[in-house]
């Protein structure tokens, strides 16, 4: 008999991303950002951008640079959730957040945000989360504003023309740091 503890049912469990996880996890970040299943999501880009979001490749990377780690995040056994922290000196900095699609709308994803804050605290000791945001995506920035990262006006051009990171359809894209001290 298996006596190995197990979680609760709904309960969250982390764990960091390895190489044999990249194909589950491009699926999950396609399907929350792009494609008919986003459509359905606030969370969707498919009104700024076509194509893919990642790439196999860029989930390899994240999983594989120093000060990196993208945590896997499980319920009841299944990839619900993911996301990067990066270590940037006094800063953390948060990405590649995906959330599956049926499981948005109920508090899971500022669960987790709440967690990899924590835990850039707890791990790294830095005073602020860093990330940045399409300026296009309100809807999202003002989710992020009500869990207190502040906007800093601070742009970085759109990289148009790599197509890795989707194919823009609009020619004004840009992205926003924002910033929430994490005292």
């Amino acid at each position: 008999m298996d006596t190995t503890p197990r979680p609760a049912p709904g309960q969250l469990t982390y764990r960091d991303a390895a190489a044999a996880d990249v194909k589950q996890l491009v699926a999950l970040i396609e399907s929350a950002y792009r494609g008919e299943s986003a459509r359905a999501t606030w969370t969707s880009e498919a009104d700024l951008l076509e194509g893919q979001r990642t790439d196999e490749q860029g989930v390899l990377d994240v999983i594989e640079a120093d000060g990196s780690r993208l945590l896997m995040v499980e319920s009841d056994g299944e990839l619900v959730a993911c996301c990067q922290l990066e270590h940037r000196g006094p800063a953390a900095y948060f990405g590649m957040f995906a959330v599956d699609p049926g499981a948005q709308g109920g508090g899971l994803g500022k669960r987790i945000l709440a967690e990899a804050e924590r835990l850039a605290r707890a791990e790294w000791g830095v005073g602020e989360m860093h990330m940045t945001v399409i300026v296009q995506r309100a809807d999202l920035i003002a989710w992020y504003e009500r869990r207190g990262y502040r906007r800093t006006g601070q742009l970085t051009p759109f990289p148009y023309g790599d197509e890795r990171f989707g194919i823009p359809q609009r020619d004004d894209l840009a992205f926003e740091l924002l910033v929430k001290p994490l005292g």
